[in-house]
């Protein structure tokens, strides 16, 4: 044989480049090779920057500083699929990283991400891809993209995938997708539901809760509980509680159960199967906490339909309740106690927690926690609102303290719901006494102050409740409660404003609180929420009128009208019409100014401060007309008519022992009076100790500063008022007494006039003498000797108020006024065994004084109207 020759190598052509093998130890290096146009360094790279990724959440940054991200992005579209495939696993580590995220939705990669989830690529891709998808759906930004993109499709199908990772990752990111309502619409669309319930079968159990995560939010909606009832859902939900290893999706899966049963046939379906006892039972005898709420949950948003109350109360939820009341999580309490509110709307429930509930829910009213004392405190709210039963048991249960206590809470809710409790306790009598005797009224004062309108609208609805009797009215006043109260009637809130004139009329109903209130100005303002047609109310134009029947000269100048039941007293002033809105000024103020060319203002005053020194006689003659006074406001006390204004006495007498003022004074002391202006210094200096002895009033208040101002006395009104207690006041009938108090009034305001002559009656003149003389504008009623029509009918009303005859107080026009009274024609004949209704009648003062006119008849027109 030959000897072999050995085969020499080709050298390689001039224009390739030898292989080169390198071992790189920067990752800054690996990203430049993120640039290289070979796939097979590309993919080296790529897999060594996944490696350096997976080690923690610091390389992940560095890879962001080195810009890896945006090459990266471009291989996500390389035709090589391992190329893809390693850049979309390193965006499925990245995208965890919330700047990563941040950068991705500014490079726009969602289309190409979405688009490895197309069938045809591996399931590695799948993963990584979906993953990415997870990660970046936590934010909402992304979410829209990946909606937008029509991500939830491709998501939806990979549910069926057989990589328990894939449907790990695609679930994760459709239950982050559906908190968006638009994208459940879209699952619903898209039947998701079956293969969402599939996943409840799969045997990692992070796949089965966040499938139950999902299945939660979805049942939120209407049409995905029916299309859950449908797919026979409920079964496998049951299934998981019945199963103890499964113990760990029970709270989740009651969350779902919770939302079905608000759909009344889910409810039946439940029933039916007998799944609802077994929810019960289960809800009463677990021994884990968030169970128990998850439960009580559940109960609560089945228990606002009504099918659904009548179906819980059959099956005894009530006892179940009961018991979760007792457990020692907080959380538990509160969705009991959420459950016990809801299901009171059901009677037999009401009725059933009469006995067992209130003292547990009273007891939770003493926790630290705020929220507990919240939720115990709307389900009080709710047994005791028309339930006086319950509200007797909760009073029993000594709640009255508990709740007053509840009212410093920190929580609006609970202060607005214990408010509640006490104000339907406080609807009986014996329960309100109780109520009142545990200091209230000062523990009230914080919640009127409050800025919630919740709390404001149930604190006013609880004064209204609670101040029914003087003695409380008074203890509110002083505890400083009728402030804070005037100041809600300002709220914008009209459940406020309502509440707030509702208590305002309750206080105003004794004539010490009504002058309070009007000093704070509270009918100010309700007159101007009157005067708006959006703001006013019912409640504020009866407080409105309820604070004018305590103000009455404000009530005449406005509306013109008195009725029988506003009684006249000391200090009232007519002062002619006002309009609405105009602010009427006080008896002070009128007082003070000088004497004008308008009308003249009438005075009421029956009242005397100190007499002089009077002889036997004269003393014995005050006695008894002390005696007559007296004698005439019991009869007045024990008359028909309904009143609670005081009726002023002539023997009422203010204590200033410094004041030397009389009020009965004889004429000739008034002229007397008139000549000294006229007299000399010397002269003056010789009668001022008489002057300090007996002092004629002042109508200008003058004096010393140190005095208090009083309104100018009265004592020819003074004995008008003796003389017809003493005349008219025993005459027995009523019709004779009316004639003769006419006859009377006529008399002491220049007597009859006959028609013709009317325009001859000169009491303008003597109107402006008596206004020239006092120097005021303001004339006590009994100087006046010429009085026509509005003059004569407000003496008749001063009058009759004082002996006990009902009349009212009419304005016309032109001066004209008149006295309407009720009088009893027993030639009629009523209904049988019955008393005809009374008729009125208008009492003529001018023309024929004391003939008395039917409403409305020929004559009592031409006497009201020119």
């Amino acid at each position: 044989m030959g000897k072999k020759i050995k085969k020499e190598v080709e050298p390689p052509p001039k224009d390739v480049f030898d292989p080169l093998t390198i071992e790189s130890k920067k990752a800054a290096t690996v990203v430049l090779m993120l640039n290289s146009p070979e796939e097979e360094i590309l993919a080296k790279a790529c897999e060594a920057i996944y490696r350096f990724a997976l080690k923690g959440e610091e390389n992940k940054a560095t890879l962001l500083e080195l810009g890896a991200v945006e090459p990266l992005t471009k291989l996500l579209t390389h035709e090589d699929k391992i190329v893809r495939r390693n850049a979309t696993m390193i965006f499925g580590i990245l995208a965890s990283n919330n700047d990563v995220k941040k950068l991705l939705r500014e490079l726009d990669v969602m289309n190409s991400v979405i688009a490895q989830l197309a069938p045809e690529e591996e399931v590695v891709i799948h993963e990584f891809a979906s993953l990415c998808l997870a990660n970046m759906s936590a934010e909402y930004t992304s979410k829209v993209q990946i909606f937008e993109h029509g991500g939830l499709e491709p998501l939806i199908r990979l549910l069926s995938s057989p990589d328990p990772d894939v449907k790990k990752n695609s679930i994760e990111c459709i239950y982050n997708l559906v908190q968006d309502f638009q994208c459940r619409t879209t699952l619903q669309e898209l039947n998701a539901i079956p293969s969402i319930l599939d996943l409840l079968k799969s045997e990692y159990p992070i796949i089965q809760l966040l499938a139950l995560k999902t299945l939660g939010v979805i049942t939120n909606d209407k049409e995905s509980r029916a299309m859950l009832r449908d797919n026979q859902g409920l079964d496998p939900l049951i299934k998981i509680l019945e199963t103890k290893e499964l113990n760990d999706l029970h709270i989740e899966v009651l969350s779902v159960i919770a939302n079905c049963l608000e759909d009344m046939d889910t409810m039946v379906l439940i029933q039916q199967t007998g799944g609802l006892k077994k929810l019960l039972t289960f809800a009463e005898n677990s021994t884990i906490p968030d169970i128990q709420k998850n439960a009580a949950k559940a109960i609560t948003k089945a228990a606002y339909d009504p099918e659904n109350r009548k179906l819980f109360h059959e099956l005894e939820v009530e006892k179940c309740l009961v018991t979760l009341l007792g457990s020692e999580n907080d959380g538990t309490k509160i969705a009991a106690s959420q459950a016990i509110s809801a299901m009171c709307e059901n009677s037999g429930s009401k009725d059933f927690f009469n006995n067992q509930g209130i003292p547990q829910l009273i007891q939770l009213l003493k926790s630290d926690n705020d929220e507990v004392r919240e939720a115990a405190a709307l389900a009080l709210a709710n047994l005791t609102t028309c339930h006086p039963a319950n509200a007797n048991a909760a009073a029993e249960a000594d709640g009255i303290d508990s709740l007053i206590n509840t009212l410093s809470s920190k929580r609006d809710g609970a202060v607005a719901n214990a408010a509640t409790v006490l104000t339907n306790m406080a609807m009986q009598e014996p329960l309100r006494v109780s109520i009142q005797s545990h200091n209230i009224m000062h523990a009230i004062i914080s919640p009127l102050r409050s800025a919630n309108t919740i709390v404001q609208s149930k604190a006013a609805l609880m004064v209204a409740a609670t101040v029914c009797d003087v003695e409380a009215r008074t203890e509110l006043k002083n505890a400083g409660g009728l402030e804070p109260l005037v100041e809600l009637l300002h709220s914008k809130n009209d459940e406020v404003r309502r509440h707030a004139s509702w208590a305002v009329m309750v206080c105003a109903n004794d004539e010490l609180m009504a002058t309070e209130l009007s000093r704070l100005r509270a009918l100010d303002i309700l007159e101007e929420i009157n005067l708006s047609v959006s703001r006013k109310n019912k409640f504020s134009e009866a407080a409105y009128n309820k604070l004018l029947n305590n103000n009455l000269p404000l009530k005449y100048s406005q509306t013109g009208y008195l009725s029988s039941c506003n009684i006249i007293s000391d200090g009232f002033y007519d002062c002619g019409r006002i309009n609405r809105g105009t602010k009427l000024l006080s008896l002070k103020e009128l007082s003070l100014q000088e004497p004008n060319d308008q009308r003249a203002i009438l005075l009421i005053n029956s009242k005397y401060d100190v007499s002089p020194p009077l002889s036997m006689e004269d003393k014995s003659s005050d006695i008894g007309y002390g005696r007559s006074i007296s004698s005439s406001s019991s009869l007045r006390r024990a008359s028909k008519e309904k009143t609670s204004a005081g009726v002023g006495s002539p023997t009422e007498e203010k204590s200033e022992p410094t004041s030397g003022r009389n009020t009965v004074l004889s004429k000739s002391a008034t002229k007397e009076k008139g000549s000294r202006k006229g007299r000399g210094k010397k002269e003056e200096e010789k009668v001022k100790e008489e002057e300090e002895v007996l002092s004629v009033p002042k109508i200008t208040g003058e004096g010393s500063p140190d005095k208090e101002w009083c309104p100018p006395s009265d004592p020819d009104f003074c004995l008008y008022v003796y003389e017809v207690t003493k005349t008219i006041l025993p005459i027995t009938n009523m019709k004779e007494q009316i004639e003769a108090l006419a006859k009377y009034v006529a008399e002491r305001m220049g007597g009859h006039i006959p028609k013709e002559k009317l325009h001859e009656f000169s009491w303008e003149l003597h109107i402006s003498e008596l206004k020239f003389q006092l120097k005021s504008n303001v004339i006590p009623i009994g100087q006046i000797r010429k009085g026509i029509f509005y003059h004569r009918a407000l003496l008749f009303k001063a009058l009759a108020d004082k002996i006990g005859i009902g009349c009212t107080l009419v304005r016309g026009e032109y001066g004209r006024a008149w006295n309407e009274v009720k009088l009893m024609d027993r030639s009629r004949k009523g209904v049988i065994g019955c008393l005809p209704p009374p008729e009125t009648y208008i009492v003529d003062l001018m023309f024929h004084p004391g003939e008395l006119m039917k409403l409305r008849s020929k004559e009592a027109d031409l006497y009201r109207f020119l």
